[in-house]
């Protein structure tokens, strides 16, 4: 909605301390921040532009430390900030200074980039670590500005998708590398949330079968002063300064409704939509960081500070600052945000950046912490889908397992197992097998399901699956750190050659590890997470850290040769196999024992000579060859219906050695054999021609995944 305020606004009535932001009622708008320490609350209020601030409108009311006034004169559209006074004493934790203009920290919209100058830092820069004195610069020119918005927005009969966990395939990407250089979407559009809704894109991801987009963050977020003054950018986006207020960078329309549009759309072909949120740290760093919103407004509430000296942040996010969620205000903060995501835009759940840090209570990570018992009950939260970063930087931080009943979580324990089996390390099948069968381990103790363990091989933290198997190292040169950023522990091969490589040897080891890979990813129990672009052999060229790169290192590449088309179609079939057979997907752990009604164990181990696995043969160093059957007849699960689930017995045969082995597969029943379904050595992964007698033996060639189906012969 176009509106051009006439100032200077008149009318200003004291307003409601609910709810917080600014909120247009169709008569007016009021306007509520929380500031427990504030003296003086000044509401600044800009052109149309947003350039010229023209009226400052001092906030008499305060209710429970809420500042509030309501003006019948504004409408959407209009521009507006805050200025905040109070101590400036840091060693107390207080950072107020009134010349900074502050981002409301419920803007649900925010428009306008940062443009980078010293006045957007609270204290005097220039010596060297000090921050003991204000700044009087007025920071308004060069500032993000918050904007007024009408929440109106025709919905129609949508509704979530609600896919079961069990049967969810999620695919993680960024909404402007992923579309930025795709041929088939309108030039206008790339890059965008529109994009994402485009029949093109819809295409591709209806193509693959994937249920569920992971979006990497799009709160408003900023590019940090030191990657502006490189002339870099903030490429990933966890650098979050708006939880409201999607990033209008990926927005062709500038509209909030361009978001909901993506949304709608989405669901219409059944498909979700989960944000990666950002909620343990701020862009406004440490002691020494700028002063853009919560800093200004009330740094002690808002941040964790250290208790020997309040000057500076508790730092368990490796961004300078921690979010306080011990305080109510903030944590209501949190928890507001959330619900505007999935009540008023839709989305269909969350997976949390570093959520450990979440869950500190004090200094240790608590998993009953408030946060956790408040999603736990809130009546919206607990219906949506919870995904964790289980860990963060601090003592401690490491949860993967722990986090409670109802949350999924990033399994990087499948991710390290699963690279270390396929490079053909040794030691590891036991760790191996843990990990395919859904990581019990670490979920059954507490009552979870498999689909607690979300599987990758990758994510945009890291190589990317091409990268994996074709460099040793990182190559983070470009990132201009002189390449110590970035993880050193990629458990990668390169097999042979360390980058790009013309030899048709080298490049059919490639291929087949990266089948071998993502073969076991879509077969593994759990919810596979694929990364956008792996499924077309998408390069970083080494760069494992590609957070700053904003350009053809980052973009996902849609110019597909042979080799990315045939790479394409075995991830959609390999999809397409999970899908369709529920022993790939079970909802519940494997028993290791007769299921009643089915004469065969759920599951069992093969070793190469045909026989099950003995407790010694799984702690033996040497070896990389496996077998596991699945049995389809002993799910011992329920559809929606209540009707039984059954499916086929399937084989399953490993072998990260280089070498050929015969594999010797089992005897099941005297009118049984096994068919071949899927074999990695062959470029489209296609069967090979034949079925095997029970007793007989497979030719499982070097660096190879079978896939074996039991056909009756009677």
């Amino acid at each position: 909605m176009h509106f051009v305020p006439h100032f200077p606004m008149t009318a200003i009535l004291p307003g409601r301390p609910y709810p917080r932001g600014a909120t247009w009622d169709g008569q007016g708008v009021n306007f509520a921040l929380f500031s427990e320490h504030a003296e003086k609350v000044e509401l600044c209020l800009f052109d149309a532009a947003g350039n010229l601030e023209v009226q400052r409108i001092l906030m008499r009311e305060q209710t429970d430390m809420v500042w509030h006034c309501y003006l019948p004169e504004a409408r959407p559209g209009l521009i507006y900030g805050y200025r905040v006074h109070g101590p400036y004493e840091p060693t107390s934790g207080h950072r107020f200074n009134p010349n900074k203009l502050l981002l409301d920290p419920y803007a649900k919209n925010i428009i306008h980039e940062i443009d980078w100058s010293d006045a957007h830092f609270g204290y005097r820069v220039g010596a060297a670590g000090d921050d003991s004195f204000p700044d009087m610069h007025d920071n308004a020119a060069g500032m993000l500005k918050c904007q007024v918005v009408d929440q109106a927005f025709s919905w129609g009969d949508d509704r979530s998708p609600a896919i079961p966990w069990h049967e969810m395939v999620v695919y993680e990407l960024h909404v402007r590398g992923f579309t930025l250089n795709h041929p088939e979407v309108p030039p206008p559009l790339r890059g965008t949330y529109a994009a994402l809704s485009t029949a093109p894109v819809i295409d591709h991801l209806k193509r693959l079968g994937v249920t569920s987009v992971e979006l990497m963050p799009i709160h408003a977020f900023v590019d940090d002063h030191h990657l502006a003054m490189r002339e870099r950018r903030n490429y990933w986006g966890y650098n979050s300064i708006g939880f409201f207020a999607p990033d209008m960078r990926y927005s062709s329309s500038g509209s909030i409704k361009e978001f909901k549009t993506m949304v709608k759309g989405l669901h219409s072909v059944g498909i979700e939509v989960i944000l990666d949120v950002v909620y343990n740290h701020t862009a406004e760093g440490n002691h020494l960081g700028p002063t853009l919103s919560f800093k200004g407004i009330d740094n002690s509430v808002y941040y964790r500070l250290t208790n020997h000296n309040r000057r500076y942040y508790m730092d368990y996010t490796g961004c300078g600052n921690t979010l306080n969620l011990q305080h109510p205000r903030v944590l209501q903060l949190i928890m507001d945000s959330l619900r505007y995501w999935v009540q008023e835009m839709h989305v269909d759940g969350f997976r949390f950046d570093l959520a450990a840090a979440l869950a500190r209570e004090l200094h240790a990570v608590d998993r009953l912490g408030a946060f956790f018992v408040i999603l736990h009950q809130d009546p919206v939260l607990s219906q949506v889908k919870l995904i964790a970063e289980p860990w963060d930087l601090g003592e401690g931080g490491y949860q993967v397992g722990n986090f409670p009943l109802g949350w999924a979580e990033w399994n990087d324990r499948y991710r390290d197992s699963m690279r270390a089996y396929w490079k053909g390390d040794g030691g590891v099948i036991g760790e191996f097998a843990t990990r395919l069968t859904g990581s019990s381990d670490l979920y059954a103790h507490n009552g979870r399901r498999p689909h607690a363990s979300i599987n990758y091989i990758t994510c945009h933290d890291g190589l990317t699956l091409h990268d994996l198997v074709s460099y040793n190292d990182k190559h983070n040169q470009a990132n201009g750190e002189d390449n110590r950023d970035g993880s050193n522990r990629n458990l990668s091969w390169n097999c042979g050659v360390e980058g790009e490589s013309d030899d048709p040897v080298i490049a059919d080891c490639r291929a087949r590890q990266k089948r071998n890979l993502l073969a076991t990813l879509f077969l593994s129990q759990g919810v596979p997470m694929l990364l956008a672009g792996d499924e077309m052999g998408r390069t970083q060229l080494g760069n494992n850290n590609a957070y700053c790169q904003d350009n053809e290192i980052s973009w996902v590449n849609w110019d597909l040769k042979p080799e990315d088309e045939s790479l394409l179609n075995f991830v959609v079939r390999l999809i397409r196999l999970r899908r369709d057979h529920p022993v790939f997907h079970r909802r519940n752990f494997f028993q290791g024992r007769t299921i009643r009604g089915a004469d065969l164990k759920d599951v069992y181990w093969i070793n190469p000579d045909g026989s099950e696995m003995s407790d010694q043969e799984w702690a033996k160093e040497h070896a990389r060859s496996l077998g596991v059957f699945l049995s389809g007849e002993a799910l011992g699960e329920v559809d929606r219906r209540g009707h039984g689930v059954r499916d086929d017995n399937f084989l399953l045969l490993f072998n990260s050695h280089h070498e050929h082995i015969e594999f010797r597969l089992p005897i099941i029943c005297a009118v049984c054999r096994w068919e071949s379904i899927l074999d990695t050595h062959y470029h489209d992964g296609l069967d090979i021609d034949g079925r095997f007698e029970g007793g007989s033996c497979y030719p499982l060639e070097g660096r190879t995944l079978a896939l074996l189906r039991q056909i009756d012969t009677e």
